[in-house]
């Protein structure tokens, strides 16, 4: 299975609510803005702990690129109407399965200091 094929099946997986049978290896691990989740049984105990916040997704693939080991995809995750969340991730992969995942996205307000000011 090229990484293309790896990818794309994470994807089908979550969307079936599948996530027992992620392609994800034993030393699998995840960074967000959440922080890094090491190890595949502990990123499984986090989603099974959590599933009203990880299962129910539709995505919408925008943009990919796919090397022999890595991989980059932008997409948008929809979960019912009530929730959006915009995505860039970087899939890096070993073996058939994917090793590590770096997860870029927007967790919330902006803090005041960093918000723009509008030009006058």
């Amino acid at each position: 299975m090229n990484t293309e094929e790896l990818v794309k099946e994470w994807f089908e997986k979550w969307e079936k609510g599948d996530f027992l049978n992620l392609p994800i290896s034993e030393n699998f691990k995840h960074t967000s803005p959440f922080g890094t989740i090491d190890g595949k049984k502990a990123y499984l105990d986090l989603v099974k702990e959590n599933k009203d916040k990880f299962l129910g997704y539709v995505f919408k693939l925008h943009d990919a690129f796919y090397e022999e080991d890595k991989a980059c995809v932008r997409y948008t995750a929809k979960q019912s109407n009530d929730f959006s969340l915009d995505v860039s991730e970087w899939y890096y992969v070993k073996d058939n399965l994917i090793e590590k995942i770096i997860a870029y996205y927007h967790i919330g307000e902006i803090k005041e200091e960093r918000k723009l000011s509008e030009p006058e």
